[in-house]
């Protein structure tokens, strides 16, 4: 079944399922919405604007890399990293990618492992999305640079879980090497992280990224973990059984602090994690983003989320633009 086919054969079942049961769930309603709207393409829309990290012209709507490597936050549900697996197959991920395109987004990020789909995009599509690789090959880094430059990735980083577990445990010495490397081959290079901490002793460290990716999220949703319950590499420390501790539930524990701190550095900032994994819609959560610091974000997205969220970024941006922000632009 192609991808308007399935989209019109979900839109059927849905709608009639719900005239026999009178759509009563919010969820039956949103995914009757969905359906009816997912055959819209991604074309005819304005362009997602863009801005330059290290001379690299970069997309301010960066696409995840959720859609090749099939990992999802899921709280409780186990089905469904393999469920954005299965969906996924090479010719929904081309199909996607060419939403992308059409709406201005020219870079993917995407684990070393992402290479071969990437480059199969290149080659059968003629697509020219750029990819930026977090290098996180089974713990690997130096391996995982590599393997992404050998894929032809545009601009490499240390993925943040990574680089989170290096600052933990006393080895953040590592993460300077993995720069310079990355910086001998000649590509932007970058530090990721999710907890604040991570950020602060990198700049104690003296280290100079050519960009930083920081995850960022308000907390107002059900699942956030209470505040006082937060505590500094939660999200790389595993999920807890307690109820109201972390359990792969919350990825930037410090909004505030984030925010305040990343309006002291100067190289431009990826911010993730925005919708804190689908918790948050877009319309809350981009000018927000914007608002508060970030230029670039990174959103996992389905082919049926691409329109919409290229339509709220772009408002989102102008609106923004319009108004100012505290923290210049710095890409």
């Amino acid at each position: 079944m192609d991808g308007i086919g399935r989209r019109k054969f979900l839109s059927r079942g849905l709608m009639a399922s719900g005239a026999a049961i009178g759509l009563q769930s919010f969820e039956e309603q949103h995914l009757v919405a969905r359906a009816e709207t997912a055959a819209a393409p991604a074309a005819g829309g304005s362009q997602i604007p863009k801005g330059k990290i290290a001379g690299m012209e970069v997309s301010r709507v960066i696409c995840g890399g959720n859609l090749i490597g099939g990992w999802a936050h899921s709280r409780d549900l186990m089905y469904v990293s393999p469920l954005v697996k299965a969906y996924h197959t090479d010719e929904k991920v081309f199909e996607t990618l060419r939403m992308a395109e059409q709406r201005g987004i020219n870079m993917l990020l995407g684990n070393p492992s992402a290479d071969r789909v990437i480059n199969e995009y290149w080659k059968k599509t003629g697509g020219k999305i750029q990819w930026i690789s977090d290098c996180a090959l089974r713990g690997d880094v130096l391996a995982g640079v590599n393997r992404s430059l050998d894929g032809g990735a545009a601009a490499l980083y240390v993925q943040g879980g990574i680089a989170d577990g290096m600052v933990r445990d006393g080895r953040i010495d590592e993460i300077g090497k993995a720069l310079e490397v990355m910086r001998k081959a000649k590509k932007p290079a970058g530090i990721g992280a999710h907890s604040l901490q991570t950020i602060k002793e990198c700049v104690d460290a003296g280290f100079e990224p050519d960009f930083w990716m920081k995850t960022l999220h308000q907390d107002a949703y059900w699942s956030a973990t209470p505040k006082e319950n937060r505590a500094d590499f939660d999200e790389i420390g595993g999920s807890k059984s307690e109820h109201g501790k972390h359990h792969d539930n919350m990825w930037c524990t410090d909004a505030p602090g984030t925010i305040e701190f990343m309006k002291s550095l100067k190289a431009p900032w990826i911010a993730f994690k925005t919708l804190a994994a689908g918790a948050i819609h877009p319309k809350r959560a981009f000018q927000w983003a914007f608002e508060n610091g970030a230029d670039f974000i990174c959103v996992g997205m389905f082919d049926f989320q691409l329109k919409e969220n290229c339509d709220i970024a772009c408002e989102a941006l102008a609106a923004v633009q319009k108004a100012g922000r505290p923290r210049e632009w710095m890409g």
